[in-house]
């Protein structure tokens, strides 16, 4: 039997800024009497990047996240900025970040990283010829690079040295993948 989907009536923007948008729908479960609120973040989403040398070790970058008030191994991530394609938008995440461009970018999979509470969709990439591109970071970003082998990322996520769930979610994903590269 499939399940009731949810009718938008109306949608408010409470508050805006350069990157998402807090919005509060009034929606109808359809075939009910049922009338609702739901809170939730808008985005365009996000893209993230999984680099991978010439002999075949992956990029990652270990950044502070003020929310969990401690640093963080990731891979380069960010969200979609104004008219940028996700393609353009990941390569600009990884020159960014890493200081890094690619000479080839493979799109591998995407997900939904926070269901319930955000639409957003996180695009994610394999890099490979990559060649030395820096772009300037913004001023709240503070990355140190960091070069692993597969085995070495494997056992960091399984002693949980890598907690950031995206970076899990997009491994997980691209692994199929790794075989042409490595």
């Amino acid at each position: 039997m499939p399940v009731n989907r949810w009718k938008k009536l109306n949608q408010k923007t409470v508050f805006r800024n350069d990157h998402w948008s807090y919005n509060l729908d009034e929606f109808q479960i359809e075939n009910t009497d049922y009338f609702g609120q739901y809170h939730y973040v808008h985005t365009l989403g996000s893209t993230m990047v999984i680099p991978i040398t010439d002999h075949g070790t992956f990029l990652l970058v270990n950044q502070y996240r003020y929310l969990n008030q401690k640093e963080g191994f990731e891979f380069p991530c960010g969200s979609i900025e104004g008219n940028l394609t996700p393609e353009e938008n990941a390569l600009k995440e990884l020159r960014e970040e890493t200081g890094f461009s690619a000479g080839k970018l493979i799109f591998s999979g995407q997900f939904a990283p926070y269901t319930g509470a955000s639409d957003e969709i996180c695009h994610v990439f394999i890099a490979s010829d990559i060649f030395h591109d820096p772009l300037q970071s913004d001023i709240t970003e503070e990355f140190e690079l960091i070069e692993k082998s597969y085995d070495e990322i494997e056992k960091m996520i399984s002693d949980n040295i890598i907690w950031d769930g995206l970076t899990i979610c997009a491994w997980t994903i691209s692994k199929k993948l790794f075989p042409a590269y490595l």
